[in-house]
């Protein structure tokens, strides 16, 4: 094995133990996320790491790690606000539609008591137009045996009232 392999392995047992320590440490859902992301400040590091088979998908499984170098931590981070935002947007949502729901239901309560206020409503104004039918008639028939004054004697009657 020559000396390039070896170093290459230190490497990548090196990043597996600091994949597995941030795991240990940062990771405990639901108070975290359930995964971490794991920096790499050098660009080469990260390319060196990124081109060993199968390494970036281990870390990913086993310990919940990504890999990000100072090319891809930008776009991470990015990615990660816009999860975060539509995850805010869908709770909301959720919230929105329980507040319409119990809306819906005093609605139909709402249109229950208004129905019962316009049959009561109905209801008095029948009242009404029988009383006022029935009283305006048996007036009218008792006032046709009295006789009708003249238009000016009716007039001063009436404004002696005053």
């Amino acid at each position: 094995m020559g000396e390039v392999e070896r170093c290459t392995r230190a490497l990548v047992a090196s990043v597996k133990k600091s994949a597995r320590e941030i795991h240990e440490r940062y990771v405990e859902p639901p108070h975290t996320t359930d995964f971490a992301i794991l920096f790499l400040p050098v660009e080469g590091l990260y390319a060196e790491l990124v081109r060993q088979p199968d390494l970036v998908a281990q870390l990913q499984r086993e310990f919940k790690i990504v890999l990000t170098g100072p090319t891809t931590l930008a776009a991470m981070l990015n990615s990660l606000q816009m999860g975060f935002q539509t995850l805010a947007i869908q709770r909301r949502s959720s919230e929105v539609w329980q507040v319409l729901g119990a809306v819906k239901k005093e609605f139909g309560k709402f249109g229950d008591v208004l129905e019962k206020a316009q049959k009561k409503i109905t209801e008095a104004n029948q009242e009404l137009d029988a009383l006022v039918g029935t009283r305006t008639r048996m007036m009218l028939s008792k006032l046709r045996k009295v006789e009708t004054l003249p238009e000016a004697g009716a007039t001063e009657l009436l404004e002696d009232g005053d």
